[in-house]
């Protein structure tokens, strides 16, 4: 046999096998199968709301189902171990059943529907959803949808995250489809980030902090040898330093003093500019001879004049 022949005629087997043990374990709460290959033989671990039903008394209704397992299926040396659900409201499969039972005893769609949801979100799911498909009210077939929270359709969180669980329900109408959907509470979703204290973060990694602190000190001691090495550098370097700024000090402190000097004169020019603008005309004086001539002049003139008028 081809191994794609192989691989498709072991899941058939699984999957046959799944469906058997659906209707021999209804009654104490199917939640689910899964089946390993070991070398001693098969693993079948069953999962049940009530392992009391499966087990049976004695364990006899133990060792009939593992006799039916290898002799119609063709399991090698099958070997049942049966867990109990913790948390029934939380497992997919087990809701599935429990709300087709609701609907074949007559409950309203959207009342089963909504109570399932509810329940559901309540035990702490992070989302859910409830799909029914078939002749809900009348003799055409359509599908309702109940959603509550957050719930993923397709990538990696779909497969790691979803649970789903698939059940019928058989009416006077016809069949209806039961699929729920249920977020594991735990899921935690790619766009969600966590911040912790520093604390918290050195109780997790101590190792971690434990280099960090000591890069951190070796910085530092690195740091503390530069600086004396610079302080050291500055003092020896301090003489030649005051000798040059004192040389170079004398000179300013001669132009400062010939500064001083000059200064008045600066002043005095300055004020002259400041108090006039314009220098003032000088009086038109005239000496002392020169006035003595223009007196004569006068007298000379003044006799004849009088002689003129006289005669």
């Amino acid at each position: 046999m081809a191994s794609e022949r192989k691989f498709i005629a072991e899941n058939i087997r699984r999957v046959l096998l799944k469906e058997y043990l659906m209707k021999e374990v209804s009654r104490a709460g199917f939640g689910g199968v899964e089946v390993q290959r070991t070398p001693i033989g098969t693993r079948v671990t069953l999962t049940t709301e009530r392992p009391g039903i499966v087990i049976g008394r004695g364990g006899s209704a133990i060792k009939n189902l593992t006799r039916s397992i290898e002799e119609d299926f063709n399991f090698n040396n099958p070997q049942i171990e049966v867990q109990e659900v913790k948390n029934p409201n939380l497992n997919a499969q087990i809701m599935a059943e429990k709300l087709a039972f609701a609907l074949e005893r007559g409950w309203h769609f959207r009342r089963a529907g909504h109570s399932t949801v509810r329940r559901i979100m309540e035990s702490g799911a992070r989302g859910c959803q409830v799909v029914l498909s078939g002749k809900l009210t009348g003799q055409r077939h359509r599908t309702e949808k109940f959603k509550n929270g957050f719930i993923k359709f397709c990538g990696e969180p779909k497969l790691q995250f979803i649970k789903t669980g698939f059940a019928i329900a058989t009416l006077k109408r016809g069949v209806i489809g039961v699929k729920v959907e249920i977020m594991d509470p735990e899921a935690r979703l790619p766009d969600e980030v966590s911040v912790l204290t520093p604390t918290e973060a050195k109780n997790l990694m101590p190792d971690l902090f434990a280099e960090i602190e000591a890069k951190e000190a070796a910085q530092r001691v690195q740091a503390y040898e530069i600086a004396e090495a610079t302080e050291t550098d500055e003092v020896v370097e301090e003489p030649e330093d005051e000798l040059a700024e004192a040389e170079k000090e004398t000179p300013a402190e001669e132009s400062e003093t010939d500064e001083v000097v000059e200064e008045p004169e600066d002043e005095d020019d300055s004020v002259g500019e400041r108090e006039g603008d314009e220098p003032p005309e000088e009086p038109a004086v005239v000496d002392g001879p020169e006035d003595e001539e223009t007196t004569e002049t006068v007298e000379e003139t003044e006799p004849e004049g009088s002689e003129e008028v006289k005669e």
